[in-house]
């Protein structure tokens, strides 16, 4: 990907972030790129690219700040990774999963399908790699799942919940 495609992408996903998927105009769009109405077509033909555009870097980023220098050890892993979904909630997702609204917006579309599919995997496979917990990835994404919605009611009260029941988890596998 160029810088020029990054940048666009960057500038797509903050716009739909913000204001969803079916509110951003596509001058909205473009002014949120930071590019010509042309140069936002020629890298991204029609919304549909725009918003796969967006949810690759939007997944990038995210698995980025899940994963990069976790802490050694499972337990130590488990925890900061659990924090680091209440940080990402904090600072990042106001309207809850960008690729679950991404869907919402448009159920019947494939591509979304399976872009939200690959980056569930994706992650709950690495998180299963960092915890110890490999082979668990459905009880991982529900934990995780479950904490991104918990979390608008409860904050911090969800992450430690969170934490309290991946340690459950760990020991029902280490038992």
């Amino acid at each position: 990907m160029t810088d020029t495609m990054i940048r666009i992408a960057a500038g797509l996903e903050r716009a739909f972030a913000a204001r969803g998927f079916a509110e951003p105009s596509v001058e909205d769009l473009r002014d949120a790129a930071g590019v010509s109405l042309r140069t936002l077509y020629k890298y991204m033909p029609s919304r549909a690219d725009m918003v796969l555009a967006a949810l690759e870097h939007r997944h990038a980023r995210y698995l980025a700040h899940l994963f990069d220098r976790l802490p050694d050890g499972p337990e130590a892993a488990l925890d900061a990774l659990l924090e680091r979904v209440g940080t990402w909630l904090a600072t990042e997702t106001a309207h809850g999963c960008l690729f679950h609204g991404a869907v919402a917006a448009d159920p019947g579309s494939v591509p979304l399908r399976e872009v939200l599919s690959r980056h569930k995997a994706e992650v709950a496979h690495r998180a299963g790699e960092a915890t110890g917990l490999a082979g668990r990835e459905i009880e991982l994404l529900v934990l995780m799942e479950g904490l991104t919605q918990a979390w608008s009611l409860h904050t911090d009260a969800a992450v430690i919940s969170a934490k309290r029941l991946g340690h459950g988890l760990r020991s029902r596998e280490a038992g």
